[in-house]
């Protein structure tokens, strides 16, 4: 079981590493200034986006595995699997 801090702050610097790769992908996008490259770069962030939603869920998940029933958790996780699903080009 992960510690409950330990889960926010891992979660908050997931969150933090992909707010900085938006911003450094819109800076590329401005800097190119070509649509076919910004569409590129955005079909990056597009792939990345899921899957740092995913590390934050996890590291959610494991911080309160201890004190959430087993019911609970499995709702949680099959939230984020139809999350997933559903923003599926």
């Amino acid at each position: 079981m992960l510690e409950e801090i330990t889960a926010v702050r891992g979660m908050a610097a997931v969150r933090f590493i992909a707010g900085m790769l938006e911003v450094c992908a819109a800076l590329l996008m401005l800097k190119s200034g070509q649509v076919n490259k910004a569409l590129q770069i955005n079909a990056v962030l597009g792939m990345i986006g899921p899957l740092m939603m995913l590390t934050a869920a996890t590291l959610g998940l494991a911080g309160i595995v201890g004190r959430v029933s087993p019911f609970k958790l499995i709702y949680i996780a099959l939230g984020v699997l139809l999350i997933l699903l559903a923003t599926r080009g």
